[in-house]
This record gives structure tokens, C-alpha cells and sequence, in this order.
């Protein structure tokens, strides 16, 4: 069992940055593929950027490539998703999720946070 918990969002003008922080419990934290996804108002939720169990495989949208980096620190238990260059189409709640295998569909992943809020103002 793996409980995830996002925080970071925020508003943030066109341009700047966030770092978004998935905090995980349990002890098996090390052995799942994380990924971040996000969802707008009426739109379905896709994926963001992924990162294997050890770090060493990693994935990104096409609409991210560049501008976010994914990482992990496992003996914190805490996954990252540093956002530069945020544009308002980035505006999305965004959300964490654990997996035994780095996918792109959200019915790969076992476990989810809540979300946290990302607003990019134009």
C-alpha cells in the first residue's frame, strides 16, 4: 500500500516556475514506477512525465519536453516535477500516481494523491 500526497502548485504568471513534491508512505515506495499526470476543466486526464523505480528509465509528454524535469529521491521517499517555462496551457490540477511499470495510461498506475493546483495567469 502506497498513500501519495502532491503539494507545490500554485499561481504563477507566464513564463516563471513551480516544483511540485509527491511525498509517498510505505515501504515499497522504491519499488514502483511514479508518474505525474494532470487534468484540466473538461478534458480527460493525461500523462505528464514517468520515472522507473531506480531513476533510470524516464518519459515526457511531447507538450512538456524541456521545460519539466521529473526525479526522485528514494531514500526520501519523494518524487519531483520541476516546471519551467510554464505556459497557460500548463494550468491543470496535477496529480501523482505509483505504478509497478512506467506507463502512459492512467490504468497502469495502482495509486493516487489528490492532486495539487497549477494556475499559469497569461
Amino acid at each position: 500500500q502506497v498513500q501519495l500526497v502532491e503539494s507545490g502548485g500554485g499561481l504563477v504568471q507566464a513564463g516563471g516556475s513551480l516544483r511540485l513534491f509527491c511525498a509517498a508512505s510505505g515501504r515499497s515506495f522504491s519499488s514502483y514506477a511514479m508518474g505525474w499526470f494532470r487534468q484540466a476543466p473538461g478534458k480527460e486526464r493525461e500523462f505528464v512525465a514517468g520515472i522507473s523505480w531506480s531513476g533510470g528509465s524516464i518519459s515526457y509528454a511531447d507538450s512538456v519536453k524541456g521545460r519539466f524535469t521529473i526525479s526522485r529521491d528514494n531514500a526520501k521517499n519523494t518524487v519531483y516535477l520541476q516546471m519551467n517555462s510554464l505556459k497557460p496551457e500548463d494550468t491543470a490540477l496535477y496529480y501523482c500516481a505509483a505504478g509497478r511499470n512506467l506507463r502512459y495510461g492512467t490504468g497502469s498506475y495502482d495509486y493516487w494523491g489528490q492532486g495539487t493546483q497549477v494556475t499559469v495567469s497569461s
